[in-house]
């Protein structure tokens, strides 16, 4: 049905609108209430309903311009009795003893006004549900380019992210923020990736671009490339919908640290017995790399008067450590061969507890009690890294991690302390941003996944993962290192790298977290919402529309935790180590209740 049909606008403007458009009038421009080029209100017909997020199409006849094009997202919906004057009349009025209409009316929150001549919408002016072309048109879809699917909207109908905004081309990075447990934050973050690989948007740059993804929570992520058995017909219409195969990633290639006490570095995982590596560095390598810096990564360690002395103590380590053997052993001169960490760090107390070797490597006189904290929080560190940094292992057996393997590679951190996941991440990004930087090229891409990035960036303090991640967000958009960060809280994370983010993204969020500035980007009535979100519903904001979007994300097609793992991968690239361990011993045959993922 063609325009004036729709909105009773006459045939000259409906001619010159040139468009087809949705029959479904839902009501008229208030003239009780302000309207602006920026907001107006609807009042709704009879028997009309809108709900939030609903996208708004109006029109207007402008002199020397011509038809006018006003397209916004309803954000607040009214009901009232009108004609009531006190709150006891709503019972005469159920009655009938009291005469009154029931009015709904909603906020209408403008997106874009096409051609930009900024005027508001006049009083009267019939108002629709926008769909096709002009729903693409509201929501800036029609003019991205490059754009990939990032979930549905209220309206059942796909919603996108211009990946322009995600590449490097124009933006980098992601931030998703909400209450652990409820936000599905890294849900969100696995499907976006799933729906940038798969999506088409790559091209013949797909085979070739990777993914680093932290795990830190369980092993619900090392199922990436397993069939999900609880997908159903549902799930997969809203694959369809989306343009999007219902179905597991491809390549997935998962790092594990090794056993404790394993004289064979076997992978300490539980469930997963395919595609699994055991990572460690060697003391060879923790000399020659000058990894001692990420030993002392806390945000604490920096503020302490020992920081200088670790720069020093490394670059002593690394001048004169000498290989011992294949296995990554090392030794010094006047000294046994270090062969554990233990090892490692009896060396640096003895040399440093000795007064005729302390200078020399200490490189200046530093007080007593400087080196007595330096070598507390040293020794501190042996049962955390003792399992991933060693000299010990039998030689030959691949232990880096590396993204060359497969599309999607997995560091599962779960199983190791907390002062050992700060190393780890900090060591693997800096080699990854090292390799990219070497390269001299931005492309492939590589998308490193965090969570908990309050954690290893937070506001106050510096640490070495710290400036990386800094580093990452200032510079990896030339680099071609793309950031998806993930935190209940963005409030604590450092500013720059949450301002480095073109795409923001919030789930549930605590509602004393969702009253802090840095969600300016949500409106009032969004903030709201996002105490009382449901998982899987998320909101979304992009450089170009100027009202964050309301989406929710299909139930994933991949296994998210042993329980769900189906069929596993036809096969599996890199090498890796079988596991001969029942990988489901203690699991039940039936999933219990709270075992569903919230979705």
């Amino acid at each position: 049905m063609a325009v004036e049909a729709a909105n009773g606008v006459g045939p000259e403007l409906a001619e010159a609108a040139g468009a087809e458009v949705s029959a479904e009038v839902v009501g008229r421009v208030l003239g009780t209430q302000s309207a602006s080029p920026l907001s107006f209100w609807v009042g709704l017909e009879p028997g009309k309903v809108v709900q939030l997020d609903d996208v708004v199409v109006t029109r207007r006849d402008v002199p020397g311009h011509g038809p006018v094009l006003v397209a916004g997202i309803v954000t607040k919906v009214e009901a009232r009795h009108e004609g009531a004057a006190f709150d006891s009349d709503v019972f005469l009025i159920a009655d009938g003893s009291l005469p009154a209409a029931v009015v709904e009316v909603a906020e209408v929150k403008v997106t874009r006004i096409e051609p930009e001549v900024f005027v508001p919408p006049l009083p009267g002016a019939l108002a629709y549900r926008a769909q096709g072309a002009e729903r693409d048109q509201a929501l800036y879809f029609d003019v991205m380019e490059r754009r990939v699917p990032m979930g549905l909207g209220r309206d059942g109908l796909p919603t996108y992210v211009n990946f322009d905004f995600l590449d490097g081309t124009r933006g980098a990075h992601v931030s998703i923020s909400g209450v652990s447990g409820v936000a599905t934050k890294t849900s969100f973050a696995t499907f976006l990736l799933y729906s940038i690989f798969h999506s088409g948007m790559l091209g013949a740059e797909a085979a070739n671009t990777k993914a680093l993804i932290f795990s830190v929570k369980g092993e619900d992520l090392l199922f990436l490339d397993y069939d999900n058995i609880r997908l159903d017909d549902v799930a997969r219409d809203q694959y369809a919908r989306l343009g999007l195969p219902a179905r597991p990633f491809r390549s997935v290639h998962v790092f594990a640290p090794p056993r404790p006490g394993d004289v064979n570095a076997v992978p300490h995982v539980s469930a997963r017995t395919r595609g699994v590596s055991a990572f460690y560095w060697t003391l060879a390598s923790f000399c020659e790399q000058e990894l001692l810096r990420f030993v002392f990564a806390d945000a604490d360690d920096e503020r302490a008067q020992y920081s200088l002395l670790i720069g020093q103590i490394a670059a002593r380590l690394k001048a004169a450590a000498q290989p011992a053997g294949d296995s990554g052993a090392i030794r010094f001169e006047d000294a046994p061969v270090c062969r554990t960490y233990t090892d490692l760090v009896d060396f640096i107390d003895d040399r440093l507890t000795n007064e005729s070797t302390r200078v020399a490597w200490t490189g200046a006189p530093m007080p007593l009690g400087t080196i007595n904290a330096f070598l507390r929080r040293l020794r501190t560190s042996i049962r955390a890294l003792s399992p991933i940094v060693r000299g010990d292992l039998p030689p030959g057996e691949p232990h880096m991690i590396a993204t060359s393997d497969a599309q999607v590679s997995i560091v599962d951190l779960h199983n190791l302390p907390e002062r050992a996941q700060r190393f780890v991440v900090g060591v693997v990004l800096r080699g990854e941003f090292g390799r990219k930087e070497s390269t001299g090229s931005a492309r492939p891409l590589l998308f490193v996944v965090l969570d908990e990035l309050n954690k290893y960036a937070p506001r106050e303090g510096d640490s070495p993962i710290k400036e990386i991640l800094l580093d990452v967000a200032e510079r990896g958009r030339s680099l071609g290192v793309i950031l998806i960060g993930a935190q209940q809280t963005a409030s604590e994370v450092e500013r720059r790298i949450v301002a480095n983010c073109a795409i923001r993204v919030a789930g549930r969020l605590d509602p004393a977290e969702a009253a802090r500035a840095e969600y300016g980007w949500l409106p009032p009535t969004s903030r709201e919402r996002a105490t009382i979100a449901k998982p899987g519903t998320m909101f979304v904001a992009q450089p170009e529309i100027p009202v964050p979007l309301t989406i929710s994300f299909p139930f994933p097609a991949w296994a998210t935790r042993p329980a769900e793992a189906g069929t596993p991968p036809p096969s599996t690239k890199g090498p890796s180590r079988q596991i001969t361990t029942d990988p489901f011993a203690g699991l039940t045959s039936t999933a219990p209740e709270d075992d569903i993922p919230p979705f």
